[in-house]
């Protein structure tokens, strides 16, 4: 069962929805559905295996 994140895009600043797979850490860059600017997504677990995703703009 995939996991669903919320997180605000850097640049318009918009919530929204993200899907992450159980399996998935590390870094990954994703375009905002919203404005389609390109993030930086850093994505951690926490100890009951729920994602932890931090966003920022990607250089």
């Amino acid at each position: 069962m995939d996991d669903i994140a919320q997180v605000q895009c850097p640049y318009c600043f918009q919530v929204v929805e993200i899907v992450v797979d159980p399996g998935t850490r590390g870094e990954l860059i994703e375009d905002c559905e919203v404005c389609c600017r390109p993030w930086r997504m850093l994505i951690r677990r926490r100890r009951d295996g729920s994602p932890l995703v931090t966003v920022e703009r990607a250089q």
